[in-house]
């Protein structure tokens, strides 16, 4: 896990520039129009009171500068006069290597500047990107400096610079000028996501690609594809064509998608969700769905004990490893049936079976689902991927552990027998916070969710609200990764694309916030609004 250290809080930052000018102020109106120099330098009272001459009066003055206004906002600001920098026909994007000329044609198709690739010489006007190895840093840490009529963005990492060039389009965003001085930011957590169940609705290329557009320019770092579940399997397959839906997502339209992020730096995390949530796969392998005692089919629920159910799972989690090359796999193992009930060996006997016979005389149906996603953990794993799962997938006083490499995705805390966060974080699980009470758009609001909305989220939620409302000790800081907001498509005809991208927007842009700093924000949230609906 990365360590991010911490910066200057903004707002501490800001009123130290505040401060300052005051302090200038108090000297009289007169000094506001002195000339400084490189070294902060002046020709005011201290040479006329030398006798010496005057300096001449200067042209222009400038006050000292203000952070930009951006979202997430910059983490740490130094002030400093000049005129800052505005975007003009001629200015030049240069890189000092070729490995950030897809960062440098993005800003300057963006801005409307030429790109020239490697340079040499300096101009007036130029934007100049720049990797700056810097070992222990944050690779998605990145300085901007803006002086003399140009501007630098550097970063230990290809990462870092892509988002410093997110600062820069959104300070000058609308005609606005990024302000003289240096910016130095980075996040606070290194999972910054979003999830969007495309199985039980349906989402074009096209409005994906919008929303991968928009992430990048938030700083996102993650975009989930929940694609497998009982309603539908929503992308094309070679292994098991036999469980794809109609309406789905080619491997075409999915490369294009995967491109995309990766041109924004974000990884595309897939999810096959097992061994519930299976019904697309059981529709054409019926043959594989569970029974209870009775011989009554369990909905979604795939048989754990037929080894074919598992090599058919492990079929679809190798193809799809290879098209989602990202260093992340969702093995989701939420609610599976067999576990909701009161006595899950009494009302599966051939489950029980085959956990005694797995697990000795005392192995129960839930060890034998722990064994199951640790085999699934395992499949991916073989492909360099890190595997998480639903916090419902970790069963207590199990003689099987879940392996130690599973992040734990903690939802909720509704399922039977549900455990506090603290209890994954003792034991030293590694957490992503999904809570459902702050960062679950579910379509059609049933049961008991209500849409999120951003001014609660900015108001009440961090990373370490992962339950409920109350935090979780700062000493667990570390092992929470990050966050991620998810829209449901429980019912998928309540909103239209259209309805939902408008509706995540602002949830979106405050999650992001407390991802990059979890402190109390600068602005208050109607300022944080309307700065949201200018970047819009």
């Amino acid at each position: 896990m990365s360590q991010h250290g911490r910066r200057t809080p903004a707002n501490k930052v800001r009123q130290r520039a505040v401060i300052a000018g005051t302090v200038v102020a108090a000297l009289g109106v007169g000094v506001g129009l002195w000339a400084t120099d490189g070294d902060g330098g002046t020709g005011g009272p201290a040479a006329r009171a030398s006798g010496e001459a005057a300096a001449p009066s200067p042209s222009r003055s400038y006050p000292l500068s203000e952070a930009p206004r951006t979202i997430p906002a910059v983490r740490e600001h130094t002030p400093a006069r000049g005129p800052g920098w505005q975007p003009e026909k001629g200015h030049r994007v240069v890189v000092a290597d070729a490995s950030l000329a897809d960062e440098g044609r993005l800003i300057a198709g963006e801005l409307g500047l030429t790109y020239a690739g490697e340079k040499d010489d300096e101009r007036a006007g130029d934007l100049l990107l720049d990797v700056k190895e810097d070992k222990g840093a944050d690779p998605e840490s990145y300085t901007m400096t803006v002086r003399d009529g140009r501007v630098t963005v550097t970063g230990p990492a290809e990462a870092g610079v892509y988002y410093g060039t997110r600062t820069l389009k959104q300070a000058v965003d609308g005609g606005g000028t990024a302000p003289e001085g240096e910016v130095k930011d980075e996040p606070a957590k290194e999972r910054r996501g979003f999830m969007l169940d495309i199985a039980r609705k349906h989402y074009d290329a096209d409005w994906i690609k919008d929303r991968i557009r928009e992430l990048g320019d938030l700083k996102f770092n993650e975009l989930g594809l929940h694609f497998s579940d009982d309603q539908a399997f929503r992308i094309e397959s070679d292994s098991h064509p036999e469980v794809v839906s109609g309406d789905h997502l080619t491997k075409a339209e999915v490369k294009e998608i995967v491109d995309l992020a990766a041109s924004r730096h974000i990884t595309v995390v897939p999810e096959i969700d097992s061994p519930g949530h299976l019904g697309a796969v059981i529709a054409a392998h019926p043959d594989l769905q569970l029974r209870n005692a009775q011989g009554t089919p369990t909905r979604g629920a795939i048989d754990i004990s037929d080894p074919e159910a598992g090599e058919i799972v492990d079929d679809l989690l190798d193809e799809y490893a290879d098209l989602f090359p990202g260093s992340q796999f969702h093995l989701g193992a939420d609610e599976y049936q067999a576990l909701v009930v009161s006595d899950p060996e009494a009302s599966y006997p051939d489950l029980a079976a085959a956990a005694r016979k797995t697990y000795g005389s005392g192995g129960t149906v839930a060890d034998l689902t722990t064994g199951w996603l640790n085999d699934r953990a395992k499949t991916v794993m073989a492909h360099d991927r890190t595997p998480r799962a639903w916090n419902d997938g970790f069963f207590k006083d199990t003689s099987v552990e879940p392996l130690k490499e599973i992040k734990v995705a903690y939802w909720t805390g509704k399922e039977i027998g549900a455990r506090q966060p603290v209890e994954y974080l003792r034991a030293g699980r590694e957490v992503i916070n999904y809570n459902d009470e702050f960062l679950y758009y579910v379509l059609g609001e049933p049961q008991t969710f209500v849409y999120p909305t951003g001014e609660r989220i900015y108001e009440q939620w961090t990373p370490r609200v992962i339950r409920g409302t109350t935090p979780v000790d700062a000493e667990y800081d570390d092992q929470i990764l990050g966050g991620s907001f998810a829209v449901w498509g429980d019912i998928p005809s309540a909103q239209t694309q259209a309805q939902v991208a408008d509706g995540i927007r602002l949830p979106l842009a405050a999650t992001v916030q407390k991802l990059w700093d979890p402190d109390k924000p600068e602005l208050s949230w109607t300022d944080f609004k309307a700065l949201a609906n200018r970047l819009d």
